[in-house]
This record gives structure tokens, C-alpha cells and sequence, in this order.
């Protein structure tokens, strides 16, 4: 190890598997910002499903080894490579990419993929930022081209896409019905804007949101497990409704007739898909609902970074999540 060069903690995954493939490494080099690059000192960073999936090998992208996982971080600009003109050291920012990885105390991240972190949020509300609030507006007002007026469902509201789904579908003038596995969950979907809310582990759960429609559809229902819902979803929507797959983990068999006569559609969405300039237009207008005060994260479960495999354990495994899950660095 060449001497003088400033070391940090950091997760590194050398083989892909479970939960127990993340490694703490204590001796891992901080990286120096190359032109358009910015560094940041982390003081959380966000835990995604899509992070397991990818550990796991599953994934269709997969990273070169050995890695850092994360890419939703929030903390502050240690220093800036060349033609970066929009940060500066001391800045307090939150990343919707990472080069490096955010599982560990500094991080890399491009110019354009880092934004100013507004003094309405903490650190650990700018690490529940990015995937899940891009996410759910791609497949809100991209994808489904949700309006004002129009109904939505979100099928597992409680997490974090869940809850910047409800958010922003509130924001823009959506009526939004939610459904959440646990009292608690369920009562923080209200609080977040949904008008009502069902437990999805009640057997009669369907029953109870078509009696609550009164014969009417579902135009929009953004469904964080479609290899569950999927078939009944479609039973729940309007004519021209959309069923907005943002998560999925196995097959499922459905009708295609039930698609026919409502002339609905099933449409996948991947934030990853994303031009550099959707982004920007994401950006901007989750950024203004923070200063409108609308854009509020939740924040769940709390691991320090040496609990990181735990964290994976548990987002995937412990039901009834709520709140956006993080790993705290200072």
C-alpha cells in the first residue's frame, strides 16, 4: 500500500451469493475525483430490493468483481475533479448514481448524477432519495402518464417506493388508495397520502377494494410484486387502466383475456432505462417538491455499515416494511 494515501471502510462483494458475500474492508484506498467527478463524504446511504438482486448474480446487470454496492447517498462534497463548477467542498448533496459504490464512508459519483440537497432534509431523507423517488415518478407520470383525477393504487405502499409513489401521486392531483401488510404500515400510508388503505394479507383484501370502487376501475396501480398481484390487479382496473410493474421476484400465470375488454395495459418500468436527461427533468421536480414541503422521505430501519448483509437479510425476508431502509456512515 503506497503511503499517504487516506483509507476508509467500505462493503466489497468478491463473489456473488447471499447476504454473506458482503465484506467490511477496512483498507480500502479513497478514491481521487477524475474531470466531472465529484467525491462525497457519506453520511448514509439507501438500501434497494434491486441491490440484493444484483449481489445475488440474478440481475441482468451485473458488475464487474469485486464491488461496492449503493447508489443512493447523501453527505457532503469533500472535493471536486476538474470542470465541476456547480459543487464545492462542504456542499451538501445527494447522489442518484454511484461509480464506486455507497456502501462506504466516501463515494464517487458523475456531476450530473449529484444534486444539492435542500436544508428542508436531513442526510438520511437525501439517502431515501434516489431510487426510490425516481422510481416512482418514471412510473407515475412517464410510464402510466398519470393525470390529475385519475385513480391510483399502490400495491405495497408501506416501503419506500411505496410512499414517494403515494407523495407524489397526492402532488399531482391523483386520488391514492394503498394497501400495506401492517397496522403500522398502514396507518403511515395514510399519513402520506393515501384516502384509504387495505391490508393486503387479508384473504377478502380484493373484495374489499372493489366494494370500496363501487363498480368503478383502478386507472393506475403501481405494484411492487407483481408475481403476487399481478392477475388480480388486472380484475381491478378501468377501461385503458395500467398496471405500472415495478418490482416482480418470480413468473406468474395470468389471463390474457382479462386485458381484452378493458383494453388495459401492462407496462415494466427500470429507472436504469433513464436518459441522462429524464433524469434531469426527475430532478428538477422532485427538488421543487421538497421546497413545496410535499417530498417528505420516511425512514425505516437504521443499520450501521458493518450490518450491511443483516439489512439485506431483511429487506427482502422481514415483512410488512416501512419506511425507507439505510445504512448510517457518520
Amino acid at each position: 500500500m503506497a503511503t499517504g494515501q487516506k483509507l476508509m471502510r467500505a462493503i466489497r462483494v468478491h463473489e456473488f451469493g447471499g447476504p454473506d458475500v458482503l465484506k467490511l474492508h477496512s483498507d480500502i484506498v479513497v478514491p481521487a475525483p477524475k474531470d466531472r467527478q465529484v467525491l462525497i463524504k457519506v453520511h448514509a446511504c439507501g438500501v434497494n430490493p434491486v441491490e440484493t438482486y444484483i449481489r445475488s448474480g440474478t440481475y441482468s446487470r451485473k458488475p464487474a468483481l469485486p464491488y461496492t454496492p449503493g447508489s443512493d447517498v447523501a453527505g457532503l462534497v469533500e472535493s471536486v475533479g476538474d470542470h465541476v463548477s456547480a459543487f464545492k467542498k462542504g456542499d451538501r448533496v445527494f447522489s442518484t448514481r454511484t461509480i464506486v459504490g455507497g456502501y462506504a464512508e466516501y463515494t464517487l459519483a458523475d456531476e450530473h448524477t449529484v444534486h444539492m440537497l435542500p436544508e428542508e432534509l436531513n442526510f438520511k431523507q437525501g439517502a431515501a432519495i434516489g431510487i426510490p423517488y425516481f422510481t416512482a415518478y418514471r412510473a407515475l407520470l412517464h410510464s402510466a402518464r398519470g393525470k390529475a383525477g385519475e385513480s391510483v393504487l399502490v400495491h405495497g405502499a408501506s416501503g419506500g417506493v411505496g410512499l414517494a409513489a403515494c407523495q407524489i401521486a397526492r402532488a399531482y392531483g391523483l386520488t391514492v388508495l394503498g394497501t400495506a401488510g401492517t397496522e403500522e404500515g398502514q396507518k403511515i400510508v395514510l399519513e402520506n397520502g393515501a384516502l384509504e388503505v387495505f391490508n393486503h394479507r387479508e384473504v377478502n383484501y380484493i373484495d374489499k377494494i372493489q366494494k370500496y370502487l363501487g363498480g368503478k376501475g383502478i386507472d393506475v396501480i403501481i405494484e411492487m410484486l407483481a408475481n403476487v398481484n399481478l392477475s388480480n390487479d388486472l380484475k381491478l382496473l378501468s377501461y385503458g387502466g395500467r398496471v405500472i410493474v415495478v418490482g416482480s421476484r418470480g413468473p406468474i400465470e395470468i389471463n390474457p383475456r382479462d386485458t381484452m375488454s378493458k383494453e388495459s395495459s401492462i407496462i415494466g418500468v427500470s429507472l436504469f432505462s433513464s436518459t441522462k436527461e429524464e433524469f434531469q427533468q426527475y430532478a428538477k421536480a422532485l427538488q421543487d417538491g421538497i421546497k413545496a414541503g410535499w417530498l417528505q422521505p420516511v425512514i425505516g430501519s437504521e443499520y450501521p455499515l458493518e450490518k450491511a448483509a443483516q439489512a439485506h437479510e431483511n429487506i427482502i425476508h422481514s415483512g410488512g416494511t416501512v419506511g425507507k431502509m439505510i445504512l448510517l456512515l457518520q
